[in-house]
């Protein structure tokens, strides 16, 4: 099945752009609803790392190191290297007695513009700490350490990757279909969209008395929903559209747009994946299809800013309109 037409951007009456992708809706009675392909094979990327995060809770590490809710929604951050996420981040580490050269994450310069204007105007240079995905190697570090692996935790055979591996399967309900290394240097398991998707309604199913896995990823999501300055930052659709949903709703997105969704209410989970990368069109899809579910109000000034309408220049003047495909939706 090929993906579907879900977003178009429109000028002077011409169709400008157009995006296509694949979205599954998972319930407690299985699919719920799909557009594009189910089946398709996509890297999850960041969208994945609350699934990455379950050996950190389950091996008994987080307790061990007195790791609270916000460290927990930081190891599922994509975050901005803010102030508040590197400060964090160098905490945790000084509390386990470790530092940022035991990460192994790299060092980009930050997306927060004041912490970046910091760096420059000091002559100082990004570190580890200020890579977007610190959080999770911080998680990475603790659970590694609790396990008594070694230091090269980002590689594919190393004990906390094959754990990590292992809950892939368990929760997407199907063996990874590769693996590819990704932007932090830690592995990506492929995955379908529907395994995707499966795995988000494990979470939002999930009971604070079940079992281990369930408890764990009780933990996990709500930590997330709870703190979402922690897991991206000001500006981001993440943060915006969980505090917008009045913390009920965990999301998280991936590179190359793709954007999943943990529904506790409703038991429900979401993936979707644009074919073309696009982040503006995984964040209207992603927006209208949490409109559609009932957890997000449409007209909230978070959802309005990301679902499709019409666009302005810098001057205010309309030039077009980013609108759903006819027939999605």
């Amino acid at each position: 099945m090929l993906a579907q037409p879900m977003v178009e951007l429109w000028r002077g009456g011409q169709k400008e752009s157009a995006h296509a992708g694949h979205a599954v809706v998972w319930g407690d009675s299985g699919l719920l609803e799909a557009w594009g392909n189910p089946a398709e094979v996509i890297f999850p990327r960041s969208s994945c790392k609350m699934i990455q995060a379950l050996p950190l809770v389950e091996s008994g590490a987080a307790d061990a190191a007195g790791l609270t809710d916000r460290h927990l929604a930081l190891s599922c951050a994509s975050h901005q290297g803010a102030a508040l996420h590197v400060g964090m981040a160098a905490r945790w580490l000084a509390d386990l007695g470790l530092g940022e050269g035991d990460l192994r994450c790299g060092a980009h310069e930050p997306y927060d513009r004041e912490e970046r204007d910091r760096l420059i105007r000091g002559g100082e240079v990004p570190c580890q700490l200020h890579n977007n995905c610190s959080g999770k190697h911080c998680g990475f570090v603790t659970a590694s350490r609790h396990l008594k692996a070694g230091p090269e935790y980002v590689e594919i055979d190393h004990p906390l990757q094959r754990a990590i591996r292992q809950a892939t399967e368990e929760v997407t309900g199907e063996a990874v279909a590769g693996w590819g290394v990704d932007g932090c240097s830690a592995p990506n398991f492929a995955m379908s969209l529907t395994g995707l998707a499966r795995a988000m309604q494990a979470f939002a199913a999930a009971r604070e008395d079940g079992s281990m896995r369930e408890r764990a990823m009780v933990r996990l999501h709500r930590a997330m929903a709870r703190h979402p300055e922690l897991v991206a930052g000001e500006g981001r659709a993440c943060t915006e559209l969980m505090r917008a949903m009045d913390h009920r709703v965990a999301i998280k997105t991936g590179a190359e747009a793709v954007f999943v969704a943990i529904l506790p209410e409703r038991r429900m989970g979401i993936a979707v994946k644009i074919a073309d990368g696009a982040t503006r069109a995984s964040e209207a899809v992603i927006t209208a299809l949490l409109a559609r579910y009932g957890v997000l109000e449409a007209g909230h000034p978070m959802a309005q800013k990301r679902l499709p309408g019409r666009q302005r220049n810098w001057r205010g003047r309309e030039t077009g309109e980013l609108h759903l495909a006819a027939g999605f939706l």
